[in-house]
């Protein structure tokens, strides 16, 4: 036994390694080494692997301090059974999980995590967070929660009401949640919520990740991440979320945008506007992501410059009849530079569909060529069963001709890939669907408040460390969980 645990050890830290390179997690660090989570708080929810005989038949879900690196006084464990504050396991509340280890040595682990400098880790047993915390709308002081679990034997109503009650939190509250998409059939909840983050895991056997669509025809999952399954993906997207929150939380985004750059909206359109696009990764105009690689893999050094590049608002708002023509209209100035973000609102009305144009003017001799990555997100509102559809048009502003564009109608992230765009000028369309709220099916309220992140830049391949993980995909996913209790770890 002592032997399979150093073996795990050394595997999990090569793994972990490998992942740092091929994430862009070193080349951010090479930048900014202070960009670790700083100041952020997070959480950690975590299936049990059922009670402890040992400690007073408490739930086994904590993490270790010792074992990721980090001091007793980050933790604050919480299960049905109690609170413990800076008291490794057992403890009051629970037992140390090996899974919760290995998930939150990816997450925040002092030596090899994505964000070792978050600020606090609030570690759940899952059941209890689901139950006590989300559908209660308990405000905790976690920014950004990683979970790395899935219900399983439920209903299409009982998915239904675990998707609601995520989604109201993640409006009411703006935390959100980062979910394995399920390590085999389609994706699960807690997962197919609207307003969270599905991750997937990026290795050589694509039947280790959950794939969409959802049940109700929804692009998830969202992101992948380079991993043996999901649940080790999960908290280096998780740990990517809070470097960003720590970035516009301190003024990256621009003077006087930390409240805008923190809003989860904008920290999912940045995460998964600089994912990097497999050489199969494919979607529609309707279908918005790929069903296996959602936007592609994680870049969080694509996804900082991004935010780096700051907040630019659209250049000009016109209104047509509902579902009537939305060229470009003839007007001066543009968004200056060529990657960037916004978070702004969009009002339709009764009679009229609304549109926020962003123009660009690409005119670099050196680039003759762009790859043109958009995406578009809004939140289900809280309380609301639909969604405000809303679309995102790339025209061709010299021809009026309309280049690419993304229009689900049951999505609320849109996704636009063009690679090889050619000089020119160009708009960029935020496009809010008009009608009666209430009784047009595409309309919840005439205002929609939404993130948009766009990059004009070449996209780079994924980094050769890859396979390195592909290697290791086969023992790390025999190494760790495979508990089927409800809800049950990844």
């Amino acid at each position: 036994m002592t032997h399979l645990r150093i073996a795990a050890a050394f595997l999990l830290l090569a793994f972990t390694a490998a992942a740092q390179d091929s994430i862009g997690l070193n080349a951010l660090r090479a930048l900014d080494p202070t960009l670790s989570g700083s100041g952020v708080n997070v959480a950690q929810a975590e299936a049990s692997f059922g009670p402890d005989a040992n400690n007073g038949n408490r739930p086994i879900f904590e993490v270790s301090p010792a074992t990721v690196g980090q001091p007793n006084s980050l933790f604050v464990y919480t299960s049905g059974s109690g609170t413990a504050t800076g008291v490794p396991p057992p403890n009051a509340a629970g037992s140390e999980s090996g899974h919760a280890d290995a998930v939150g040595n990816n997450f925040y682990g002092g030596s090899a995590g994505v964000a070792p400098g978050v600020a606090r880790v609030d570690n759940y047993d899952a059941s209890y967070f689901y139950n006590n915390i989300v559908t209660a709308g308990v405000t905790i002081p976690a920014k950004i929660i990683n979970q790395s679990f899935i219900f399983t034997g439920l209903t299409s109503g009982q998915q239904t009401t675990i998707e609601s009650n995520y989604d109201n939190y993640a409006a009411s509250k703006n935390a959100l949640f980062v979910s394995g998409a399920g390590n085999s059939g389609s994706v699960s909840p807690p997962a197919t919520s609207y307003n969270g983050i599905a991750v997937g895991a990026y290795n050589s056997d694509p039947t280790t990740s959950g794939t969409g669509p959802t049940i109700n025809g929804r692009s998830k999952p969202d992101i992948t991440a380079p991993a043996g399954e999901t649940s080790y993906s999960t908290p280096l997207v998780a740990g990517a979320a809070a470097i960003l929150v720590q970035a516009g939380t301190r003024g990256d985004g621009g003077t006087g945008t930390a409240s805008s750059a923190t809003d989860i909206r904008t920290a999912k359109a940045l995460l998964l506007n600089g994912a990097v696009k497999p050489a199969d990764w494919t979607h529609t105009a309707t279908m918005p992501l790929d069903q296996r690689y959602g936007a592609g893999v994680l870049n969080v050094s694509n996804s900082y410059d991004e935010l780096k590049g700051g907040k630019h608002t659209f250049t000009t708002a016109t209104t047509n009849s509902v579902g009537g023509s939305h060229v470009p209209p003839i007007v001066s100035g543009s968004v200056s530079g060529t990657l960037g973000w916004d978070f702004n609102t969009i009002a339709s009305s009764p009679m009229t569909d609304a549109v926020n144009h962003y123009f660009f003017d690409l005119t670099t001799s050196a680039d003759s060529t762009f790859t043109f990555t958009g995406t578009l997100v809004c939140n289900r509102q809280s309380g609301q069963t639909g969604i405000n559809n809303l679309d995102l048009y790339l025209y061709n502003a010299t021809t009026n001709s309309l280049v690419s564009f993304s229009s689900s109608t049951v999505d609320n992230v849109e996704h636009i890939y063009v690679p090889g765009l050619s000089t020119g000028r160009y708009d960029l369309q935020v496009y809010k669907n008009g009608g009666l709220a209430g009784l047009n099916a595409n309309v919840v309220s005439n205002a929609e408040t939404y993130a948009v992140a766009y990059s004009y830049a070449a996209v780079p391949e994924p980094s050769a460390a890859t396979t390195l993980l592909m290697g290791l995909t086969p023992l790390l996913g025999w190494l760790f969980c495979r508990d089927h209790r409800r809800p049950r770890c990844l």
